[in-house]
């Protein structure tokens, strides 16, 4: 009977033949997709792309389903080529071979990345290979989600977000699959959020009001103007009193009062950063200030003196090594001390010529020193330029810490280990050594600590060399904040001489106290009053405190205070 329909209706039986072929082959590929998966684990992307690319099409859909496994970024990069007209196939030695073509004459093999050298007549033969149309469209669902299978969990995090922003349909399911396969919290917080996100836009009644209670639990800022969009739909359309107006109502209040109290951390942070900012440049000028009477107005030089010298450093380490490499990530560490060690000479330097002759006489050594601050100014002008220079932030001073919605950026982390660790060392330099002794016996009785033959003039010149190195360690910690120029440091030379006098001239903890104190009041009263009015408050509390305790926190009490 099959011979003869064949003989009779040869057409008919090729076609029903080949019908069964495509449908056994379907089978047997969906049959061998799961040993196809875990065969490619072991392979990277770069192999996979290339078996797509030389793949017929009937089973591309396999290769492309193979590939969706990886979060490889190289897919997305040579997928563009591929679309751009970028890959070619090349035959050698009878074997086919997929380049990629790169910066208009480079070649690179898409399976291994290797380069690859082509002569003219190698050129002429390679044939050019495009993706159907089926297939890009394939392809763009894999793109757009390639983000949340990157190895990286910021990646993930930042691809969920992108994803649940955008609202798309088609990325509710890929989200819903990449939930339940994400092990890391983090991300599976992101992506719950993007689900819920993009569900207010695409799901029904009970799914917009299950998302809707979900992002309040969650407590999503990001959610905030999707939120107040379905209440203005719903509103506008069945009133203010229905079960979804209400828990978006709920909903928002929970975000504005979540909003409000990291805000207030926030500046409780930035407050205690500023202040060991504040803390590391003022502890140099409340031991001088406080040991040799000198007021010193170039304070502030010595902290720009530290955000050149870091600057250097960056630059010198750029020449050598280059910003991308391993080495350039150690230059802040070098930074730091470098700067204590240049702006403690200078002071030595401007203490044995200058400042030495200026003891006891304020008035001169505050005209003198302001003076001086001039000089200071100009020379970085003409040496760096007037305009600010940018100091790069190492790789590992990148980024936030998140704790509980709450971001902490690692180089304000770093400013409060730096002041502490700077307190802990003048600590220990002020208690256990003799220049410690020394320093503390000059500051008490200087006349007394003389008789006793403590070298008075060394003393002197070490601690004001002391004083510089701290403000530029203070300047090389600012460099990670914001820019460098000739006048950063004036920014600080109020505040730290302010820091001085409401600790109690001489007094470290009561400078240390200060300092804290004045950081945290400035950016808490800057969200409500502003800049300005928030330092001119500030001001104002300061000479509201010296005329209830004119000597500061702690003041010196001597033998005629106590009769």
């Amino acid at each position: 009977m099959r011979t003869e329909t064949a003989n009779k209706h040869p057409v008919l039986f090729l076609k029903t033949t080949r019908r069964a072929w495509y449908g056994c082959s379907a089978v047997l590929c969906l049959a061998l997709l799961p040993a196809l998966l875990a065969a490619q684990e072991e392979r990277g992307a770069r192999e996979v792309f290339a078996d797509l690319i030389l793949a017929q099409a009937g089973e591309q859909a396999i290769w492309v389903e193979t590939l969706s496994g990886y979060g490889d970024p190289i897919i997305s990069e040579v997928y563009a080529a591929w679309r751009a007209g970028g890959i070619y196939a090349f035959e050698s030695d009878g074997n086919t071979r997929v380049l990629m073509q790169v910066n208009g004459d480079g070649w690179v093999a898409v399976r291994t990345g290797e380069a690859v050298q082509l002569s003219e007549a190698a050129i002429a033969k390679l044939s050019k290979i495009r993706p159907s149309r089926k297939l890009r469209k394939s392809m763009k669902g894999l793109i757009d989600t390639l983000g949340l299978k990157a190895p990286d969990p910021a990646t993930r995090i930042d691809s969920a977000i992108k994803m649940g922003r955008s609202q798309k349909s088609e990325f509710i399911e890929p989200l819903r699959k990449r939930l339940e396969a994400e092990p890391e919290e983090q991300v599976q917080a992101a992506l719950r959020e993007a689900l819920a996100i993009s569900l207010l836009a695409n799901g029904d009644d009970a799914e917009v009001l299950l998302a809707v209670t979900d992002l309040e639990e969650m407590q999503s800022i990001p959610a905030k103007d999707f939120i107040e969009k379905v209440l203005a739909a719903e509103t506008a359309g069945k009133g203010a009193t229905t079960e979804l107006a209400v828990a978006c109502q709920s909903a928002l209040k929970s975000i504005e009062s979540h909003m409000k109290t990291l805000e207030f951390y926030g500046s409780f942070f930035r407050g205690f950063s500023t202040g060991s900012v504040l803390l590391i440049v003022s502890f140099g000028l409340a031991i001088t200030f406080g040991l040799m009477g000198v007021i010193n107005m170039a304070h502030g030089e010595f902290v720009a003196i530290g955000g050149y010298v870091t600057f250097m450093v960056q630059r010198a380490f750029i020449d050598v090594w280059g910003i991308g490499s391993t080495a350039f990530e150690w230059y802040f560490i070098v930074a730091l001390p470098l700067s204590f060690v240049v702006a403690a000479l200078l002071g030595l330097l401007l203490e044995k010529s200058v400042i030495r002759f200026l003891y006891r006489r304020p008035l001169e050594s505050l005209l003198c020193t302001w003076g001086i601050s001039m000089v200071m100014q100009q020379a970085f002008r003409l040496i760096f330029g007037a305009a600010n220079v940018q100091v790069n932030n190492p790789g590992w001073l990148m980024g936030n810490l998140n704790y509980a919605g709450f971001n902490m950026s690692f180089t304000r982390l770093f400013v409060l280990l730096l002041a502490l660790v700077v307190v802990f060392l003048t600590w220990l330099l002020l208690r256990k050594t003799n220049l410690g002794l020394h320093i503390r016996a000059v500051m008490q009785n200087r006349d007394m600590a003389s008789g006793l033959g403590i070298p008075v003039a060394r003393v002197n010149s070490m601690t004001f060399a002391l004083g510089c190195g701290l403000a530029a360690l203070g300047g090389a910690a600012l460099s990670q904040i914001g820019n460098v120029g000739p006048l950063m440091g004036q920014a600080y030379i109020v505040d730290s001489f302010m820091v001085v006098v409401i600790g109690s001239v001489g007094n470290l903890l009561g400078a240390g106290l200060s300092a804290m104190g004045i950081g945290l009041v400035d950016q808490l009263l800057q969200p409500s009053l502003g800049p300005v009015m928030g330092k001119i408050t500030v001001f104002l509390i300061i000479i509201l405190f010296l005329q209830w305790r004119p000597g500061g926190i702690f003041p010196t009490r001597s033998r005629s205070l106590e009769d």
